[in-house]
C-alpha cells in the first residue's frame, strides 16, 4: 500500500509542468511555425466595437458629419477648454489665432481658427484633423480619446463664436462688462459659429 502511494505521488503533474509555449516561441505544429496565433477575423476587444461611425470616425459613410454627435453641455466645453489648452494652444494659441509659443519660437504658424475658411468647415473636419493629422500637424488620436476630440471641437466653436457674438444676445449683466456697456453689435455668427449648450 505504501509502495502504491509513492508511485502515485511520482506520477503527479502540476500545471507548471504541463506542455506549453513561451511567448513568441517557435512551433513545429503550425505551418507558419508561430506558437502565437493571429486573432480570428472580425475579433473586437471588449469595449472597442465602435459601431457608431458618426461618433468614432466623424463621418456618415465618406462624408464628414456637420454637427457634433454628442450633447454639447457646459461640462463638455470645460473639458474641451482643458484639452485645448494642453494639446492645441502650444501651436494655435489660447485664443485660436495661431500664435502659440512654438510659433513665437520660430516654428511654422498654423492658420487662425477665425478665418472664414475654417469657420465654414463642418464639425467633422476638426475631428478628422485631430484623428488623422493634417499638413505639419500630427494626429492626436493617441492623446485624445474620441469624447475629448469632440470636446475640443465644441470649444473651438465657442472660441469662433466669441469673436462674432451679437452683443444684443448677451444678458444685461454680461453687456455691462463690455466697454462699460457701450459696446456695439458684432457681426452675426456663421452657421457653425458656436455650439448650443443643453443644460
Amino acid at each position: 500500500m505504501a509502495l502504491a502511494g509513492f508511485a502515485a505521488a511520482g506520477c503527479r503533474q502540476d500545471m507548471h509542468q504541463a506542455a506549453r509555449y513561451d511567448p513568441l516561441e517557435r512551433s513545429d505544429f503550425y505551418a507558419d511555425q508561430r506558437s502565437s496565433r493571429p486573432l480570428v477575423e472580425g475579433t473586437v476587444a471588449r469595449g472597442f466595437l465602435r459601431d457608431d461611425a458618426r461618433f468614432y470616425a466623424g463621418k456618415d459613410g465618406a462624408t464628414l458629419v456637420s454637427d457634433i454627435p454628442t450633447p454639447v453641455t457646459k461640462e463638455l466645453l470645460v473639458r474641451g477648454q482643458d484639452r485645448f489648452d494642453v494639446y492645441c494652444s502650444p501651436c494655435h494659441g489660447r485664443t485660436g489665432e495661431g500664435n502659440g509659443m512654438i510659433v513665437q519660437r520660430g516654428l511654422k504658424q498654423p492658420p487662425s481658427f477665425h478665418t472664414e475658411r475654417l469657420r465654414a468647415q463642418v464639425d467633422g473636419y476638426y475631428y478628422d484633423v485631430m484623428t488623422n493629422g493634417f499638413g505639419a500637424m500630427q494626429d492626436y488620436s493617441a492623446q485624445l480619446p474620441p469624447q475629448d476630440r469632440w470636446a475640443v471641437v465644441a470649444y473651438v466653436r465657442a472660441l469662433q463664436y466669441s469673436r462674432r457674438v451679437n452683443v444684443a444676445d448677451l444678458r444685461e449683466a454680461e453687456r455691462a462688462t463690455i466697454d462699460g456697456g457701450q459696446a456695439g453689435t458684432a457681426p452675426a455668427p456663421a452657421t457653425h459659429g458656436g455650439p448650443a449648450t443643453h443644460e
